[in-house]
């Protein structure tokens, strides 16, 4: 079954899964299990996936029956997992090889881990600079967020309770097609269903700036379905923050979210 279950959408990476894949496989907490989540790229991504998964039955591929985006794939991926804990890694990053061991660890009395990262655009360097290991109940951890330069809004470098996800999607839909923007909108529901946090200063992710992913693109195509979906999570947040009475974080994180918009509205319409 595995303690803790790693998450791959994925979707026309195949330059990258198999490093994706070996940080994985080669964790040092063996007893995991590898969800490769297909939504259908046209490149050979999943052939590679398929490949792994023929040497190591901790691999399981799930396909989906349409191109359902990001936020979609993950929470097809969610329920599918057998594991009590989740993570999740995007394919063009990879994980640090005790990740999976300091997670288990770091999340025994708490509803969510929040680690550091390093991110690599230059060279590699570390995301949230978070000082010290600390523990926060749900108030403290929002007045911490609103005191973060990026928030900790991403998905990755997290670790989960499957129940608290599986909760969450009482109040959104599992598969809202998003693929820019989704990481607000799982992080924020998953911030007020939980109720206890402990953010790390250890690193257990590499990200990876990639050309040719959403963040990076500069194809007018792409950045305008970006400005499309942030639009979309912002409609869903403000109509979750009417439900969850946490005012004074709610007003700030739209405050942040409406100033996003518009800056990518810049790059939507600048020449």
């Amino acid at each position: 079954m595995g303690q803790i279950s790693i998450i791959l959408p994925t979707y026309n990476v195949e330059k990258y899964i198999a490093r994706a894949l070996e940080s994985c496989i080669n964790q040092t907490f063996k007893d995991i299990e590898i969800i490769v989540v297909d939504d259908l790229g046209n490149d050979k991504s999943i052939d590679t996936a398929k490949e792994y998964a023929s040497k190591d039955d901790r691999i399981k591929i799930i396909h989906n029956e349409e191109n359902l985006g990001t936020f979609a794939s993950r929470n097809i991926g969610v329920l599918n997992a057998k594991s009590d804990f989740i993570m999740f890694l995007d394919p063009d990053d990879y994980l640090e090889l005790n990740a999976c061991e300091l997670g288990l660890e770091k999340i025994k009395n708490v509803d969510m881990v929040v680690f550091d990262a390093y991110v690599h655009r230059v060279k590699f360097k570390k995301f949230y600079r978070f000082k010290q290991d600390e523990y926060f109940n749900k108030d403290d951890f929002l007045n911490f967020l609103l005191n973060q330069k990026h928030f900790c809004w991403s998905v990755w470098a997290k670790v989960y309770r499957k129940k608290l996800i599986l909760k969450s999607f009482e109040h959104v839909d599992f598969k809202e097609r998003l693929c820019y923007g989704e990481d607000v909108l799982f992080n924020y529901i998953n911030f007020i269903l939980s109720e206890s946090f402990l953010v790390s200063q250890e690193c257990i992710y590499r990200y990876e700036f990639n050309e040719n992913g959403r963040y990076e693109n500069k194809n007018k195509e792409i950045l305008w379905q970006n400005y499309e979906h942030k639009k979309q999570s912002l409609k869903c947040i403000k109509k979750l923050a009417n439900i969850f009475s946490h005012k004074h974080f709610n007003e700030k994180i739209l405050e942040v979210l409406e100033k996003e918009i518009l800056g990518l509205e810049g790059r939507v319409w600048k020449k």
